[in-house]
């Protein structure tokens, strides 16, 4: 995409910021995608793990919203009246842009090309071999362990005296 197209994306979030509703940040801009009322959604490409814009493009191509790629995070927060980058904005109502967006939504459709982080390829699984069958041992039936049975408990003999008295 030219810079001509990034300065166009930018001055409509500029101009919508002051006449019509942006929302900001990845996170609200998913939400007004997936609700329907996103116009239009700018995102950064230098967004830092990509996997925090990377279902932007996908979601507006499913929902179809025109979508835009842009250079900086930190041009599109000054562009959105933050004094911070942002990783995306989403267009809601489009106040005073209206006939801008017509003119960029005439243009093709730029999906962006973030790509996913490498997965390793999948090594082809080894069948396994089937083991030998094993026939099972017969199992050795194990016999109750008998608890010692109690001897009774000696009572004291108690030793009488002469006299017949226990003393």
């Amino acid at each position: 995409m030219a810079d001509d197209q990034f300065e166009k994306i930018y001055e409509i979030v500029e101009v919508v910021k002051t006449s019509g509703k942006l929302r900001k940040g990845t996170n609200e801009v998913t939400k007004a995608v997936e609700k329907g009322t996103a116009k239009l959604v700018a995102y950064a490409e230098d967004v830092n793990p990509k996997e925090v814009i990377m279902h932007i493009a996908p979601l507006c191509k499913d929902k179809g919203v025109l979508c835009f790629a842009v250079p900086s995070k930190t041009e599109l927060g000054t562009a959105a009246g933050l004094p911070v980058g942002t990783s995306a904005v989403a267009v809601t109502q489009e106040g005073d842009a209206k006939n801008l967006i017509a003119k960029l939504g005439t243009v093709k459709k730029v999906v962006p090309k973030v790509e996913p982080k490498e997965t390793p390829k999948e090594t082809p699984k080894e069948t396994p071999k089937a083991a030998p069958k094993v026939e099972p041992k017969e199992a050795k039936k194990e016999e109750p362990k008998e608890t010692p049975k109690e001897t009774p408990k000696e009572t004291p003999k108690v030793e009488e005296n002469k006299d017949g008295e226990k003393a």
